[in-house]
């Protein structure tokens, strides 16, 4: 138990599973360290269900309308000269029933761990209204311009690269503390020997290679990719999230393994050979702390593309510009080699630190001052 006992509320966002999957994490690894920790979706800090209808937006362009979502991530997120649109109207929609919570709940640091979050904590922070400190997780390996704000007192980050990012762009004390990703995806699954057996039964002698799109089924040309992976002698195993239609639609081919929304993804991780995503998110970072080599392929736009070009300039993974490189590299990732095993070192290392640790420790040297 840490010698000194804080309240942490940490502000995570439903879109997804990433961002609440990180959040869970955060407050079970408090609590362990004998902390008091609570949640909030800051969705449903906005008024009239917006945060309803912003979800079901954002869900519908990342799977229907993907051109579109580019454009809303080129002029929203990314840097550029003169004014830019941001999130700020949004973020201000939120702040009363926020303060309210805090004046309820009595913490002792907000944790933002969504970009809208960090942007409200900053705003309320920088004037005044937000009288405790705003420690924000950043979850993101490419780190866009929404999760800057002055305000916030400090920033955690997955990768030193990250945080140097934070530093320069706003000069405000920013740490790299590594992705936060259960316990139960480092050390041995009991999950694994099941899942072997179950994916060698389904196609024996074809050694299995997990595709993710995410919670939500989004990606582009999921089918052909598994085509692509089965006809180059591998087993396509598709996590499609909670999207029953491409679950359906893959299930009736029999090259591929579909699964949908899967609770044992240690055990399913555990019994593969490499993970081909499109996204750097939340199942790459997972598939890193396993110890399965990631290769990233037909990535979403906006973050998910940044992301993966970002995991693979840092040496963490690899990304498949085409179908030839994507065959290239499972043939070299899939088997024992010091290629693949570099990738394995540098996966295990991105977990060096932990964020609540950090957390816990920025509030006993408060206390001390």
């Amino acid at each position: 138990m840490h010698p000194l006992s804080a309240r942490f509320l940490v502000v995570s966002a439903g879109m997804g599973a990433g961002h609440d999957a990180v959040a869970a994490e955060l407050v079970r690894r408090l609590e362990e360290r004998g902390q008091g920790a609570g949640r909030v979706d800051v969705l449903e800090l906005l008024p009239h269900r917006i945060g309803a209808g912003l979800r079901s937006f954002y869900r519908t362009t990342i799977r229907r309308a993907p051109v579109l979502y580019e454009g809303i991530y080129r002029a929203f997120f990314r840097p550029g000269r003169g004014p830019r649109p941001g999130s700020a109207p949004l973020a201000a929609l939120a702040e009363d029933r926020l303060l309210a919570l805090v004046a309820r709940e009595r913490p002792d640091v907000v944790v933002p761990v969504f970009h809208l979050a960090a942007q409200l904590t900053g705003r309320l922070r920088a004037r005044g209204a937000l009288g405790v400190p705003s420690a924000v997780v950043v979850t993101d390996f490419a780190v866009h311009r929404q999760w800057l704000h002055p305000g916030n007192d400090l920033h955690l980050c997955v990768t030193p690269d990250a945080a140097d990012t934070v530093r320069r762009a706003l000069g405000r004390p920013s740490v790299a503390t590594g992705p936060v990703v259960a316990a139960r995806f480092f050390g041995p699954a009991r999950g694994a020997a099941r899942w072997r057996r179950r994916l060698g039964a389904l196609a024996p002698g074809r050694p299995p290679v997990l595709l993710s799109v995410g919670a939500w089924g989004a990606g582009t040309r999921v089918a052909d990719t598994a085509r692509l992976v089965s006809g180059a002698g591998y087993l396509p195993v598709v996590l499609c999230g909670r999207d029953e239609r491409l679950r359906a639609e893959l299930s009736r081919r029999p090259e591929v393994a579909a699964l949908g929304w899967e609770p044992d993804m240690p055990g399913l991780l555990s019994a593969v050979r490499a993970e081909v995503d499109n996204a750097a998110g939340q199942t790459a970072l997972e598939a890193l702390a396993t110890g399965v080599p990631v290769i990233g392929y037909r990535p979403i736009p906006g973050h998910g593309r940044e992301g993966v070009r970002r995991m693979a300039a840092l040496g963490l993974s690899d990304h498949a510009r085409d179908s030839w490189e994507l065959v290239r590299l499972l043939d070299a990732l899939t088997e024992p080699s010091a290629w693949r095993e570099r990738r394995i070192a540098a996966g295990h290392r991105l977990f060096a630190d932990d964020a609540a640790v950090r957390l816990t420790d920025a509030v006993a040297r408060a206390a001390v001052r």
